[in-house]
């Protein structure tokens, strides 16, 4: 791994934490180095569960289960 993504990937410690748990990321990044940051950066999106469609679903999650507990509360209310 060249000098430049190791610094870059120090300074980003979710990354690295994803790279540690993903040790093919090793190879793949001392073979292509900085032309793979973007790839690694959208896969630990993905792991880490921060891409715009899993933060929409984990927001609808918690509004269904608000509605759900309201619905609840009423029916024992009543």
């Amino acid at each position: 791994m060249d000098q430049t993504t190791y610094f870059y990937l120090k300074q980003q410690p979710k990354l690295m934490d994803f790279i540690r748990q993903r040790p093919i990321w090793y190879r793949y990044l001392s073979r292509d180095g900085a032309a793979r940051i973007p790839e690694l950066e959208k896969e630990a999106k993905i792991f880490y569960g921060q891409t715009l469609s899993q933060r929409l679903n984990r927001i609808n999650d918690q509004v269904e289960m608000a509605f759900t507990l309201i619905n609840l509360a009423n029916l024992l209310k009543d």
